[in-house]
């Protein structure tokens, strides 16, 4: 009865070293195939460095568990760096607002989405070094009396926001006299705002501003001799990391191999190829 006893424990013993030892293989394996993705977070939302399309053409890549594509200058960049890390490109569409933290819990391993490299957003997060620069300017309504603009202070009286938490939303206060509304989550909202008279312009970055005014006849981009005053960081555009993150390095190196012809291409052809809608 003992040596039955015994043997039954062994048994059962190896039994549990094996299935212990199949959890580890899974676990292994789970490990390796997400190791081999590239998970980049962006809005989806901010043509030309990001949109929502319905299908890959252009070279839209497919938005993580949905049936949407993602296009624009961030997309090609992301393309970019995740074949130069040897990984697979997934995106994982993120409202502004949550793309920090999102990268912070693990959900996405960077964020290339037109974010500026701030010095508050460099407390959270680390940022690699630049992948774009360009100039505020501000989207008025064809036709309007800011439409000839040439100074951010005739914008006096004027009802003027930008993005939320955004450096954008912080520059107006620039302005001596403005009206200064309510941020808004996101730039077809602050589109829709624009044409409905809710306000009179909306600040953004001269891609934006460009996009805008191509894909919708009744806006136009205000660029200024008297502009704003901005820090470099504020202008620049920049891939964020985690703290710490060990692919610093090697993003730059595939960063610093994409001249500056090459940018302008892509950013000229995000502009072309961008939705009407967006």
């Amino acid at each position: 009865m003992k040596n039955k006893f015994t043997i039954f424990i062994v048994m059962l013993i190896s039994a549990v070293l094996l299935l212990a030892g199949c959890g580890t293989d899974g676990g292994t394996a789970k490990g390796s195939s997400e190791d081999n993705t590239f998970k980049v977070g962006l809005e989806a939302g901010y043509a030309p460095f990001n949109w929502t399309q319905n299908d890959d053409a252009n070279g839209a890549v497919k938005i993580g568990g949905s049936k949407e594509n993602a296009g624009g200058y961030d997309v090609e960049i992301a393309k970019k760096v995740a074949e130069g890390l040897g990984k697979e490109l997934v995106i994982v569409k993120t409202e502004w607002d949550g793309l920090v933290p999102a990268l912070t819990s693990g959900k996405i391993d960077a964020i290339i989405a037109g974010m500026s490299p701030t010095s508050e957003r460099k407390k959270t997060i680390d940022f690699t070094d630049n992948y774009y620069t360009s100039n505020l300017v501000m989207v008025v309504k064809k036709g309007s009396k800011y439409e000839d603009a040439t100074s951010i202070q005739d914008f006096k009286g004027a009802k003027v926001t930008a993005q939320l938490n955004t450096f954008h939303y912080s520059v107006i206060d620039q302005i001596e006299g403005v009206d200064k509304k309510t941020a808004m989550d996101n730039f077809p909202a602050m589109r829709v705002a624009l044409e409905s008279g809710m306000i009179d312009g909306y600040v953004s970055e001269r891609p934006e501003g460009v996009s805008a005014s191509a894909a919708n006849e009744n806006y136009v981009m205000v660029e200024f001799e008297e502009g704003f005053k901005t820090s470099a960081d504020d202008t620049a555009i920049a891939v964020g990391l985690e703290k710490g993150s060990g692919l610093t390095d090697k993003i730059n190196e595939i960063l610093s191999g994409i001249s500056e012809e090459d940018r302008t291409n892509i950013m000229d052809n995000a502009i072309k190829n961008q939705p009407a809608a967006n």
